[in-house]
């Protein structure tokens, strides 16, 4: 069975919207919103058909397809540059210190404060994969595929890449983390909350949300403990993340406390060991490998077989059969 990662089109809406309905909640960017969704494809579109280099505020919605079935069975997305539409909120966790003589007494307490420090960056996020498909590296191909479409057009990215996580949420669909801070503004539950800003953005936290920091202190015992922590589900998310170079450097989610993990693109494992050779024969053997090949809506990736011979490297009869790529051509590799 062979699968392959692709760029979204407008007749991927139905599978991704059933996707969307299994996530569980709080994964705004695969809403189950046939609108939202068809809007995200739309954009898509318009992304992969501008041709120019230059850094704009564009997503790229990629799909994971069975190509015997021709099923769709995961999606991924890259944002190019965050909050330029509407600004990009994160809490940063940090430390104000106090010292009283009289007592004799230093006072630590960790604060949350609303920042922008990230607008600007890249961002990779959106990926789900079918529960029926979690064997075989789906999900690293499908992880892994986003950063070799960005080694292949670099100048369409950032300096700085962000992944946000999931925070945790309860067996009912709420956060605690949103029970604990945001919630108690706004007037509305985590899903309505997350539902919205999936749909018409983030700007009603700056609206709505006080300026000042929050003292971890007042909130719950049940929000303090989930702050910075992924969802179960995203655990694994965390760890290749982690093996990619990304790093937690105290932001979480505004909406469920969840880790942000940031990165500079360029020391990004897969971007940085991946190379481009040209394919000088088709082999058995070599190395198994994540192989990528075409320009924006011609991009493909798959797993494969890479060996190194003179004058470039030989790929794998089913590799080359998935991309249809023949000797002479080019593709972008890296060691899975």
């Amino acid at each position: 069975m062979s699968f392959l990662i692709r760029p979204a089109r407008e007749d991927d809406l139905q599978p991704l919207y059933e996707m969307a309905k299994l996530t569980g909640g709080g994964f705004t960017n695969l809403p189950p919103e046939k609108p939202a969704l068809r809007a995200k494809l739309e954009r898509s579109a318009t992304a992969f058909a501008r041709t120019d280099d230059s850094l704009k505020d564009e997503l790229f919605v990629l799909v994971l397809e069975n190509t015997e079935t021709c099923e769709v069975r995961g999606t991924c997305q890259i944002f190019t540059q965050v909050g330029q539409r509407w600004p990009f909120y994160s809490y940063r966790i940090g430390t104000e210190t106090k010292h009283s003589e009289a007592l004799e007494r230093t006072f630590r307490a960790e604060i949350l404060s609303l920042v922008n420090d990230l607008e600007g960056c890249s961002e990779v996020g959106g990926l789900f994969l079918h529960p029926g498909e979690r064997a075989g590296g789906l999900g690293m191909l499908l992880a892994r595929s986003r950063y070799l479409f960005i080694a292949m057009h670099r100048a369409r990215f950032a300096d700085r890449i962000l992944a946000e996580l999931r925070g945790v949420i309860d067996e009912a669909g709420g956060s605690p983390f949103w029970d604990g801070v945001a919630g108690r503004f706004f007037g509305m539950n985590f899903q309505q909350a997350d539902e919205f800003n999936a749909i018409h953005g983030n700007q009603f936290i700056a609206d709505l949300m006080p300026k000042h920091p929050i003292y971890t202190a007042m909130l719950t015992e049940h929000a303090r403990s989930v702050i910075g922590l992924p969802h179960p589900s995203g655990r694994a998310a965390m760890r290749m993340l982690e093996t990619e170079g990304f790093a937690f450097e105290n932001y979480i989610d505004i909406f469920d406390g969840g880790p942000t993990m940031t990165a500079r693109i360029d020391q990004v494992a897969t971007v940085r060991d991946s190379r481009t050779d040209k394919v000088a024969g088709l082999a058995e053997g070599g190395t198994a490998s994540i192989v990528a090949c075409g320009q924006l809506g011609a991009f493909r990736a798959c797993h494969g077989r890479v060996g190194l011979t003179d004058g470039g490297v030989t790929l794998d009869q089913a590799a080359s059969a998935v991309l249809g790529v023949e000797p002479g051509q080019e593709v972008r590799h890296a060691p899975r």
